[in-house]
């Protein structure tokens, strides 16, 4: 008995001294504060980007929640104002798979904002199906509806000085790639709907939000707007909440035990959106509050490029 009380005691020892050390996360230490400052967050209804949303109330920004469901999107601003004690939060109808849906939310934030400061595009999914637009459904809510909605916006966010824009991205954009024949042929970057090629397309996508802000900074040179990606770490969300119930018990043990909390998450996000400094960092890529470096793929400007001018053209830009 003695035997099994020690084993159980290291075992819960070591698990404590790992999550302590390796599954916490770091923390944004910035002190800055927002008032008369406009935010945007997409997803913001829940996990990361809620959390996201609810520290920069606290600071005082003006935040407008992006979110597909109108009950999920208002629930969340409620909690929201309520916790932060700031009643400028308010919920704005966006539906990422929708290109539709992004221009008119852009048409109606540009009529009613004066200024936007800080643009995080967070939303992100795993799951099979297509767009209303026929495009692949990660591919088009991760990269091409922020796409979209991020160049619809950039002349209020050059407009308002000083302003950011936080392209949340995972690491698993080590294991994607940018196949364009593909791409072409079936509007995505995968050929399948199976839970493989799911997972595939999210880590394609995630590269493309890598490459879509590395593209961006060059292109943004000179303005008063940066831009940055970012890892939030193994984070427990609800992205695995289209998963089967096979799928979903190991994920959500694996969830439990070893992942960040959304607030955790929300860290690098954080960091990216308000830490002093960040300006030369322009177009780079963080985790754990810190720069990181992104696999070779990632650094190829001639790739970043050619998505650029890909993304134009499915959006009906050029």
């Amino acid at each position: 008995m003695a035997a099994v009380l020690l084993i159980i005691t290291a075992a819960f020892a070591g698990y404590i001294l790992l999550y302590y050390n390796m599954c916490r996360g770091s923390r944004c230490r910035s002190t800055a504060m927002l008032k008369g400052k406009t935010a945007v967050v997409t997803g913001a209804n829940t996990g990361i980007g809620k959390e996201t949303a609810l520290d920069l109330a606290k600071r005082g920004a003006r935040v407008i929640l992006a979110c597909r469901s109108q009950e999920k999107g208002e629930a969340a601003a409620f909690d929201i104002r309520r916790e932060s004690g700031n009643p400028a939060v308010l919920f704005m109808h966006l539906d990422l798979a929708s290109l539709k849906s992004v221009r008119d939310f852009a048409e109606t934030l540009l009529k009613t904002e004066p200024r936007l400061d800080l643009l995080i595009n967070n939303a992100g999914l795993m799951v099979a199906g297509r767009t209303e637009d026929g495009f692949g459904m990660v591919f088009g809510v991760n990269h091409l509806g922020h796409f979209l909605l991020t160049l619809l916006l950039l002349d209020l966010l050059k407009s308002s000085g000083q302003s950011r824009i936080v392209n949340v991205s995972s690491g698993l954009h080590r294991l994607g790639s940018v196949d364009f024949s593909t791409l072409s042929t079936h509007k995505d970057l995968v050929t399948g709907q199976s839970l493989w090629h799911c997972f595939m397309a999210y880590c394609h996508s995630k590269l493309c939000n890598v490459l879509f802000t590395r593209e961006l900074a060059n292109r943004l040179e000179g303005s008063s707007v940066t831009c940055y990606s970012l890892h939030p770490g193994v984070v427990a969300t609800e992205l695995g909440r289209n998963l089967n119930f096979w799928m979903k018990l190991p994920h959500l043990i694996f969830s439990k035990l070893f992942c960040l909390t959304p607030e955790g998450g929300a860290q690098t996000t954080l960091h990216c959106a308000l830490q002093e400094g960040l300006e030369p960092l322009s177009g780079r890529y963080f985790s754990s509050c810190a720069l990181h470096k992104v696999s070779n793929m990632a650094r190829d400007d001639g790739l970043a490029k050619k998505l650029w001018e890909v993304s134009e053209r499915m959006c009906g830009l050029s």
